[in-house]
């Protein structure tokens, strides 16, 4: 274990309320500064060191009981034995209700009224609920910097505890829920020292006893971090930043980021640091880029206190990260690696990537005593889709920075080693028609000369495939309705095969397709498949065409209900096998990819085409040019405006009637 918890308890009844009494207000006394004017009330209080009130009596909690019509919950009524009522109770409620003053709320502040208001109409009976509680509670805050503090008699455990809600308008947040009275208290002491650690940002350090423990518990996380154990490290963590400790939270943020969360993620305190920038900034960056919608304020206030080219940095990395050209770099053994990994990703071998980055995390050294595990390859474009969840904890339970500790068991891969996944729903069910050139013993680079118009055609850097179909579509200026330029991804197709893939292809039309397998073909051997099985608007369809040495083999197609065919199929492939009454089409094409993959060994790399980022390029048309006689419809757009469409007959000079 990393070390105990502090002041965590779960037994509200048997719990020892003076000495935690005593002890706040003992340290609540030594934390006032010398020489500060102070109130009759507090300053009897400092020299006292005592923030509560007498205990009160049996019969004076019975009475207050009579008079609420109702038994206090167990860990309240404790409380008052001990003291009737308290005196700052966290930063914001400067007097809290004991016997005399606790009353039902009864909507005098006009608050039910309000959080009604806002409810939606088809809020449900639990929204409901929450909005009237300030109907219902207990109001126990007396005297607070506009701060509501309620007890709700409806929301009660099995040891007759009730929740605890705490409101202020000034937070712009939900009231927050406190499982009782006890948990209530302990957080407001947690308050007492996070505000207290702030305030003396700059100053001489807020200590006692209590922070001591914690500053200890957060050095001893960090060694725990590193040597793998991020769980125990993690509560360790969380428990020092309710107590505002310093460091807490930049640290557990890093682990909580290579647990795939963003949320409240800011690497308080160290990303502005020079030291850990280069390493923090990237995520943080990346994430608002997400979000940001341009505006880019709330950089900047994440990176308050940090000097000018600190803050040019960040705006810079912005900028990279938005065009897709951020590249992480790393120094040593683990940053040869990362090239390495970056070289498999960009070709689709996401699971090869993760394998050779995970290899080498016990060779990382961190940037500094506070760096716990690299983290700015997550925002690199071709790096950061290799992280999952399951990925993360894995590399965050390896030893690293030269610390011992038992490696993790390997993370299962993502990709299946056939082409059968592509007959799975996709999220959103968005996938229903598709198609790829297989073409064995060529690295990707190559394909663009076997498959585009232009010689010298080149890769797109690699891009996700919305990216890709977006710029694309922003770049060109004439549509036709009898060309069909695919957008391809390229990558590799396991071992000696390479492959290119369109996920959004157009449709499909039999009598004017032209297979693209005999031009990729030369020299060696290329297959296509174009897949409609799953088409919501139009008739099922499959074509599969094998060429070698610039000339087709056999192929066959599945369209209009009817199977056309030429060549000499082999049996595993013979459409007949597959195509019968079509009850179900996805089963059909199930089998079909899985006969594919037996017959040429091949598979494309799932991660990478749905969640990774891909080189492209545009091949040529996998339609035939249009007949004499044949008429389409072409629009040019010219400085951002479409021209009308122009109806063109082939063999016509220019524009011409439909």
């Amino acid at each position: 274990m990393v070390g105990g918890s502090i002041g965590r308890m779960t037994e509200t009844t048997a719990f020892d309320w003076r000495s935690f009494l005593l002890r706040w207000s003992g340290k609540w006394a030594d934390s006032l500064p010398d020489g500060e004017t102070r109130g009759e009330d507090d300053e009897a209080a400092r020299q006292a060191r005592w923030l509560g009130f007498p205990p009160a009596s049996e019969e004076r909690i019975a009475a207050m009981e009579e008079r609420l019509g109702q038994q206090m919950p167990p860990s309240y009524r404790e409380f008052l034995k001990v003291s009737d009522g308290w005196r700052h109770a966290g930063g914001f409620v400067w007097l809290l209700a004991g016997t005399e003053d606790a009353h039902w709320h009864n909507n005098e502040s006009g608050l039910a009224d309000m959080f009604e208001e806002y409810l939606d109409e088809d809020a449900g009976p639990e929204e409901r609920r929450e909005a009237d509680i300030w109907r219902r509670g207990l109001q126990l805050d007396v005297e607070s910097d506009i701060t509501h503090v309620l007890l709700d008699p409806e929301d009660v455990d099995e040891d007759g505890e009730w929740a605890v809600y705490t409101w202020a308008s000034w937070r712009a947040a939900p009231p927050e829920r406190h499982a009782n009275f006890l948990e209530f208290m302990r957080d407001m002491f947690r308050e007492f020292h996070s505000l207290l650690a702030r305030r003396m940002d700059g100053e001489a350090v807020f200590a006692n006893d209590t922070t001591r423990k914690l500053d200890a518990l957060v050095e001893e996380a960090r060694l725990e971090a590193l040597r793998g154990g991020w769980e125990r490290a993690v509560k360790a963590l969380d428990e020092a930043k309710e107590y505002g400790r310093p460091r807490a939270a930049g640290l557990g943020d890093q682990i909580r980021r290579l647990l795939g969360e963003t949320h409240m993620v800011y690497f308080d305190g160290l990303v502005t640091d020079p030291l850990y920038a280069p390493e923090l900034l990237p995520p943080l960056v990346a994430e608002h880029a997400v979000h940001s919608y341009r505006d880019d304020s709330t950089v900047t206030f994440h990176l308050r206190g940090a000097d000018d080219d600190l803050v040019s940095l960040a705006h810079a990395t912005l900028d990279q990260v938005r065009n897709g050209t951020y590249r992480y770099r790393a120094a040593g053994p683990f940053g040869e690696a990362v090239e390495r990994a970056r070289e498999l990703a960009r070709w689709g071998d996401s699971d090869g990537a993760w394998r050779t980055l995970r290899n080498a995390v016990h060779l990382w050294e961190p940037l500094g005593p506070d760096h716990l595990a690299p983290l700015g390859w997550v925002a690199d474009p071709v790096l950061g889709p290799l992280l999952t969840p399951e990925r993360g904890r894995e590399l965050l339970s390896t030893p690293r920075g030269g610390h011992a500790g038992e490696a993790p068991s390997p993370t299962a891969g993502l990709d299946p080693a056939d082409l059968a996944w592509l007959a799975e729903p996709d999220p959103g069910n968005n996938r229903t028609s598709y198609r790829f050139v297989l073409v064995e013993g060529v690295e990707p680079e190559e394909l663009p000369g076997r498959l585009a118009d232009q010689d010298g055609t080149v890769l797109n850097e690699p891009m996700t495939s919305w990216e890709a179909r977006h710029r694309s579509l922003r770049d060109q200026t004439e549509f036709s309705s009898y060309e069909d330029r695919a957008l391809m991804a390229v990558g590799r197709a396991g071992t000696g095969w390479s492959f290119a893939f369109d996920g959004a292809p157009a449709p499909f039309h039999r009598q004017r397709f032209v297979s693209p397998a005999e031009a990729a073909s030369t020299g060696t051997r290329a297959v296509v498949v174009w897949s409609g099985l799953r088409t919501r608007h139009a008739e099922p369809f499959f074509h599969l065409s094998v060429a070698r040495d610039g000339a087709e083999q056999y192929a066959f197609t599945y369209a209009d209900g009817g199977i056309h065919k030429s060549g000499e199929i082999p049996r595993a492939l013979d459409p007949s096998r597959f195509f019968g009454d079509m009850e179900d089409g996805a089963e059909a094409e199930r089998s079909l990819l899985e006969a594919v993959t037996g017959e040429f060994g091949a598979c494309l790399p799932r991660h990478a085409i749905v969640n990774g980022r891909l080189h492209t390029f545009t091949a040529r048309s996998w339609t035939r040019p249009p007949k004499d006689g044949e008429t389409y419809t072409v629009i040019r757009i010219h400085q951002g405006t479409a021209r009308p469409a122009d109806g063109e007959r082939a063999g016509d000079d220019g524009p011409g009637s439909r």
